[in-house]
């Protein structure tokens, strides 16, 4: 007679781990986890992950050890080592702000300082809503526009601090449409 541990819960873990990926996700760390070289796998596994969820969460980086049969401490450490990687979802709107030289000439400050008063937010943070996310990033390329702000993939030129409040209506105002929108279609399912 086999006697199995009341601590022996692989089983249960492996379902959860399974529970917070989605099934392609599963399916791709299991063809990496059969290579000798499994964590070299790692890198590429978290882009998939982070590409889907929008972020890197505790319980899909857990998984990902869990499946990948590494410690959770090296997943969590590449996971910070990379810049490109997002531990913290991001807003439904991602607002970039130029900081390159023309913009910076041309006040790109002043705008920046009135997104984080209107937005209540730092560069890096998430609004508590989930609407908004602030961004930095050093040229976006349309210098004769200076100073600019991206929100999506529309640029946004010649920025004053005046035009902000207006600029973050506009974008709460579509999230509230794609709201209602939602609901009168998830009404009619």
């Amino acid at each position: 007679m086999m006697h199995t541990s009341a601590t022996d819960n692989r089983e249960e873990v492996r379902r959860r781990s399974v529970e917070a990926l989605t099934p392609e996700i599963v399916a791709f760390i299991e063809r990496c986890a059969g290579d000798t070289h499994a964590t070299s796998h790692l890198i590429s596994i978290l882009h998939k992950v982070q590409s889907h969820f929008g972020y890197l969460g505790r319980e899909q980086m857990d998984a990902v050890a869990q499946l990948l049969q590494v410690p959770a401490a090296k997943v969590t450490g590449v996971a910070t080592f990379y810049h490109y990687f997002r531990l913290e979802p991001r807003g439904r709107f991602v607002i970039n702000v130029c900081l390159g030289t023309a913009c910076y000439v041309k006040g790109v400050e002043r705008v920046a300082d009135k997104l984080c008063e209107e937005l209540g937010i730092q560069f890096g943070e998430t609004t508590k809503d989930g609407l908004f996310s602030l961004e930095g990033t050093r040229c976006l390329g349309a210098c004769g526009l200076a100073p600019v702000v991206m929100i999506e993939d529309k640029v946004y030129g010649d920025m004053t601090p005046d035009q902000i409040p207006a600029l973050i209506e506009k974008h709460v105002f579509t999230a509230q449409r794609e709201e209602r929108e939602k609901a009168a279609n998830d009404a009619k399912s």
